[in-house]
């Protein structure tokens, strides 16, 4: 009682060392008693080594055996808890308890089946615990398995709404969703009486999928409401409202978004094409560069911005945006494409060629490109690789008459 008014008071080193020296001589009840104000306190290789003297004088005793198991799982000593739970027979009280707390461990190495296993030899011996239910309903639901998730908290709904701080109609709610019964998610997350942020936003999410984004636009105001640095709310009502042809209210309400999530690309990217939506085409380019910033291979950002740039006939940025996210380390096909392209409409011809000759080592099964590298071959008057190249496009387009005559002409002329 002394050390923990000496902890009340703040003053830890003074308890944790009054403990230390009275454990010789403290008799077997009072070690335990010290053992748990340890765990209590967050000491739990002291706790550790108290309880590892107990196990040695009662090496039967089961109590001791969990204790020691958790705090072995608290020091990421998982061996050892295993070892210790298995070593529980049984015909002890404490069996079932042992099999919900290695299923946890097995779970948490990410052996599902296993868990599974030890849960379900639990419910064998308590088929009636809410805890096993829950414990099983929890690792279905991990595993994406949610059907048979569903079955299991259906199961714990009439005894309690709530259990470990999770709100079973919640995941209930989520789990009818994740399976694509989006109307049934509906249906329990409108009888969810909440405040909370994260319910009302997978509640907005659902509503989304069930084609009624006017209760989605609700429930993700709602929830900016409640807390302003819900970040993916913003994202997401700014889509339902683009998505009910809002354009003005989804352009604003991404640029709210982004003034509580600066570093979020697809926010920009968003944001930027909305503004090109409504004409805005100078702050669109402005949000679609800062998204690039923020990742030069984001390759939808990049080739948004390409076009943009080639309605503006900005060829020479075009080529410095280019050769800029490619010093950057990005590089895609598509941009050896756009980089011939651009060379090309400038006149730059022999820079255009070498990108189309680059390109064309990985984009010579795209038909459109090779029709696109064959007309450009024969522009520069290398007729013998522009028929090859015409060849193969018509080994992938057989039925393009003009192609097919094109080269005919080609070939006549290079015969004269």
């Amino acid at each position: 009682m002394e050390a923990v008014n000496l902890m009340e008071n703040r003053q830890s080193e003074k308890a944790i060392s009054l403990l230390e020296n009275y454990l010789p001589k403290a008799d077997d009840e009072e070690k335990y008693t010290i053992a748990e104000l340890y765990i209590q306190w967050g000491f739990l290789k002291e706790a550790s080594n108290a309880l590892q003297e107990l196990l040695q004088k009662y090496p039967k005793e089961s109590e001791i055996k969990v204790m020691l198991a958790d705090v072995y799982t608290e020091l990421e000593n998982d061996e050892e808890a295993i070892n210790l739970l298995s070593e529980i027979d049984e015909d002890d009280p404490a069996f079932v308890q042992s099999m919900i707390q290695l299923a946890d461990l097995y779970q948490a190495q990410g052996l599902f089946e296993v868990a599974e296993q030890k849960l379900l030899i639990a419910k064998q011996y308590e088929p009636n615990e809410p805890i096993i239910d829950f414990a099983l309903a929890e690792l279905l639901f991990s595993t994406g398995s949610y059907k048979n998730a569903i079955t299991y908290y259906e199961k714990i709904l009439p005894i309690t709404n709530e259990m470990a701080n999770v709100p079973i109609n919640d995941r209930m709610a989520e789990a009818y969703a994740a399976i694509g019964e989006y109307e049934i998610a509906l249906s329990i997350f409108q009888d969810i009486d909440s405040e909370n942020p994260d319910t009302i936003f997978k509640y907005g999410f659902t509503a989304m999928h069930a084609g009624r984004s006017d209760i989605a636009i609700k429930a993700w105001k709602q929830v900016i409401e409640l807390d302003t640095y819900y970040h993916a709310a913003y994202y997401q009502l700014a889509k339902a409202y683009e998505a009910e042809e809002m354009p003005k209210e989804a352009y604003e309400t991404a640029k709210q978004g982004l003034q509580v999530d600066e570093f979020n690309k697809e926010l920009y990217f968003f944001t930027g094409s909305l503004a090109h939506q409504l004409n805005e085409d100078i702050e669109s380019e402005k949000l679609v560069r800062e998204a690039i910033a923020l990742d030069p291979d984001y390759k939808e950002a990049v080739l948004f911005l390409i076009e943009l740039l080639k309605k503006q006939n900005n060829q020479e940025t075009i080529v410095e945006l280019i050769i800029e996210i490619k010093g950057m380390g990005a590089n895609d096909p598509l941009y050896e494409w756009e980089l011939a392209r651009a060379y090309n409409e400038i006149e730059s011809y022999d820079n255009a060629l070498k990108h189309y000759d680059e390109a064309y080592n990985s984009l010579n099964q795209d038909s459109d490109f090779l029709k696109e590298y064959g007309y450009f071959l024969t522009e520069e008057g290398r007729m013998e690789t522009a028929i090859r190249i015409f060849e193969e496009y018509l080994k992938q387009q057989p039925l393009d008459v003009d192609v097919e005559e094109y080269i005919a002409r080609l070939k006549q002329s290079r015969e004269l």
